[in-house]
């Protein structure tokens, strides 16, 4: 943090950044925000607009133009993802897990033929990606799966159940974590690219959810899956190291998103209110509520420069792993807050479907959970605190 602090912060957004931020919002404006309400109540995943956001090259914004991406940076994905989640969190959530979490573990841990055969499709939204790594009984204490995977010849056989999976049931192929040697704990976790096709695969129904309504969640379940060895993702027995390095970048990810929709509750309560009359003047000209979305946009810069800052820090390859746990932890905890002041503004109508900040504290409260509660994202940062001591 020190050294990037000495070396200044640039606030000036490059050319490229300026499109595609400029054309990702043009693009959702006119495709997506028409029709949010009727995906959240359907519950509906959106295939055709994921196909033309593949299209536009954002499902492989960042990766290397060699294995099909785009070739740009991750403040570029996250002002891109900002745009998506200011209208649609479950279709930013859709393009976040894919880019960052399943795809983004082929492109760290892959062997160049790996990323030959599975990036392109995955970079150009021919395929999507589902990352396996929850289970009914292992949440934040991710070694304690019971998923295993048990050399036998050229094979793998994969057994097990992942649960929480985003894409389980749409995706085509699977990142997944499982056991290699179960009595070495977190050093005998491997990962394995599985493909949905493969017999034993079995995705579960969708999962009815509090929340983010048209992001595909179900159960994953593998029986006797015969994984090819060269399909082991890394080297056996990294699987543990590698994920912990994947979070990071995912959880820039989901900083970006809590931000485009603390952003949105913003917005739609600074519109409703000096629409809304009362006491014969715009609700939005009395004092207390001016308060209110002050304080609501002081902070949701303050997120956003915590979220951009560690997704600089990755496009310099500099160790990131506290600011992405600070840009979590507080954009996604901001988004819950904004969206409650949003009901709040609105009044009765806030509590009612007729407008869109209902759903955004649906959609929020995940963001306090997903890729590491807030609850450990304490724990980090604390960690990380710690061996600055040392």
């Amino acid at each position: 943090m020190n050294e990037v602090l000495e070396k200044g912060l640039s606030f000036e957004l490059t050319e490229d950044q300026k499109m595609i931020r400029d054309s990702i919002k043009e693009f959702v404006e006119r495709n997506v925000a028409p029709t949010v309400m009727e995906r959240d109540n359907s519950k509906e995943f959106p295939h055709e607009i994921v196909d033309q956001l593949g299209e536009l090259g954002m499902l492989g914004i960042y990766h290397e133009e060699q294995y099909g991406g785009g070739g740009f940076d991750v403040v570029s994905f996250c002002l891109a993802l900002e745009e998506i989640a200011r209208w649609d969190a479950s279709l930013a959530l859709t393009v976040a897990s894919h880019t960052s979490l399943g795809t983004g573990h082929i492109a760290l841990a892959g062997s160049h033929e790996q990323k030959l055969q599975y990036m392109p499709d995955l970079t150009s939204g021919k395929k999507l990606a589902a990352w396996c790594l929850t289970e009914p009984g292992s949440g934040s204490d991710a070694s304690g799966m019971k998923t295993t995977a048990i050399k036998k010849g050229d094979h793998y056989i994969l057994n097990g159940s992942k649960i929480f999976i985003t894409q389980g049931s749409v995706g085509d192929t699977y990142v997944v974590l499982a056991k290699t040697d179960p009595d070495k704990g977190t050093k005998g976790i491997s990962a394995f690219i599985v493909e949905r096709e493969w017999d034993g695969v079995k995705p579960g129904p969708g999962m009815h959810k509090l929340g983010m309504n048209s992001s595909d969640t179900t159960e994953v379940v593998f029986e006797n899956v015969e994984v090819p060895a060269e399909n082991l993702l890394g080297e056996e027995g990294q699987g543990f190291v590698d994920t912990m390095k994947v979070l990071d970048g995912g959880r820039v990810g989901i900083a970006a998103l809590s931000v485009g929709i603390a952003r949105g509750s913003l917005e739609e309560s600074l519109k409703y209110s000096m629409e809304r009359k009362q006491f014969g003047k715009a609700i939005g000209d009395f004092q207390y509520l001016e308060g209110k979305m002050v304080d609501m946009a002081t902070e949701i810069d303050a997120a956003r420069l915590l979220t951009l800052r560690a997704a600089t820090l990755k496009d310099q390859g500099k160790p990131y792993t506290s600011e992405a746990s600070m840009a979590k932890l507080f954009a996604s905890e901001l988004s819950v807050k904004a969206a409650l002041e949003a009901i709040q503004i609105h009044g009765g109508y806030g509590y009612t479907k007729e407008y869109h900040v209902e759903r955004f504290l649906r959609d929020a409260k995940l963001m306090t959970i997903g890729e590491g509660t807030s609850e450990v994202q304490r724990l980090i940062i604390a960690r990380e605190l710690k061996k600055s001591l040392v």
